[in-house]
């Protein structure tokens, strides 16, 4: 006959009391008139008071909710300036412009926010927040002084100089001049320094 396996727990295994049941909260009754049902939802008391609740029962609720109008006391200036804050969500708004506006006036377009590197700048705005300028490495100053720019240059003239240069001393535009094409292979090596150097990109 075989034996039963002995249970490796052996016989003692503790096992949790239970907890106490908490006890159950009190029913709320339904604070509509005549109302005997539980009042389980609850609804504020007006639109502009919602600090302040009633307890309804569900159909109370319901009807207490539909019988608000919003818009009761208040103008059709008001009504229609609500609406159209609505379409943002009534977040802050400006018109387009306001920001660079107000950074030429020398005021903070971000509300407060230090803009350092001039990144919500406009096209034309001052020396007050303008770009910082960049700083080169001894390879890329040479290479800016070959095709003679100012080190400060944008990407837009960079590439404008290049094409003006390349078309200058291209030996079909010289006749053959060695020494156009020796210049020209300066302006290409230069050229290719800066696009190297990712100064391009």
């Amino acid at each position: 006959m075989v034996q039963p396996r002995p249970s490796r727990f052996k016989s003692d295994i503790r096992i949790k009391p239970g907890k106490a049941k908490k006890a159950e909260p009190e029913t709320r009754m339904c604070e509509s008139p005549d109302c005997i049902r539980a009042g389980d939802c609850r609804v504020a008391k007006s639109p502009k008071n919602l600090t302040e609740y009633f307890w309804y029962c569900a159909a109370h609720a319901r009807a207490h909710n539909e019988s608000w109008d919003y818009f009761k006391d208040m103008g059709d200036d008001d009504i229609q300036r609500f609406k159209e804050e609505a379409l943002t969500g009534h977040r802050p708004t400006w018109p387009l412009g306001k920001r660079g506006a107000r950074a030429r006036m020398g005021q903070s377009p971000l509300g407060g926010v230090r803009d350092s590197h001039a990144m919500f700048a406009e096209d034309g705005d001052d020396a007050a927040v303008r770009r910082p300028e960049r700083q080169l490495t001894r390879l890329q100053s040479i290479a800016m002084d070959t095709l003679q720019l100012p080190h400060g240059a944008t990407l837009i003239e960079i590439k404008a100089r290049y094409k003006e240069l390349v078309k200058r001393f291209h030996p079909d535009a010289n006749g053959g001049d060695r020494g156009a094409e020796e210049r020209l292979k300066q302006v290409i090596k230069a050229y290719g320094v800066l696009r190297a150097s990712g100064l391009l990109t």
